[in-house]
């Protein structure tokens, strides 16, 4: 098979090969990177195929190594050994925790803001908060539906009004 003869198989063949690259990588760009190497590679590998065997066999195959030797080359950059003496790389904050201190400050500023509500709308918030239904406060309460989305709605307001430091 002459290199004319060559490229155009390749070129006719190539169509078919872009869908089976997005299934690999499951990215447009990366698709079209992974066919750019696929015939890159093939272009320079002519001599090793073998005139009356399957070109699109042989391409695919082309393809998924390039993948896999890809997936692979990425999967060890990404992985991190940590060869100092005493693991300082592994002991930084990315692999520890915190204290939790800023949460306890939130939530106590939350619970003295919560307990300057007003009586009459603190009741149904919390009760809302604690996981109880419109209709259940309605009911507890003895009051309509409307009062306690009303009362609820403005606990929240006045909520957000007075803790501005965690308002997003």
């Amino acid at each position: 098979m002459t290199a004319l003869e060559f490229n155009y198989a390749i070129f006719k063949t190539s169509k078919s090969l872009k869908p089976f690259a997005v299934k690999l990588t499951k990215d447009s760009e990366d698709a079209n990177d992974l066919l750019q190497d696929t015939l890159m590679k093939a272009f320079l590998n002519r001599d090793k195929y073998t005139t009356g065997t399957n070109l699109k066999a042989w391409l695919y195959t082309i393809m998924k190594n390039t993948f896999i030797t890809n997936y692979q080359r990425m999967i060890r950059k990404n992985t991190f050994i940590d060869t100092t003496d005493n693991l300082h790389y592994i002991n930084t904050y990315e692999s520890s925790t915190d204290n939790l201190a800023y949460s306890t400050f939130a939530m106590d500023d939350i619970n003295r803001a919560v307990d300057t509500l007003d009586e009459a709308y603190r009741t149904p918030f919390m009760m809302h908060f604690r996981g109880f239904k419109y209709h259940e406060i309605a009911q507890k309460l003895n009051i309509p539906i409307g009062t306690v989305k009303n009362r609820i709605h403005i606990a929240r307001k006045e909520l957000k009004d007075r803790l501005p430091a965690y308002a997003y």
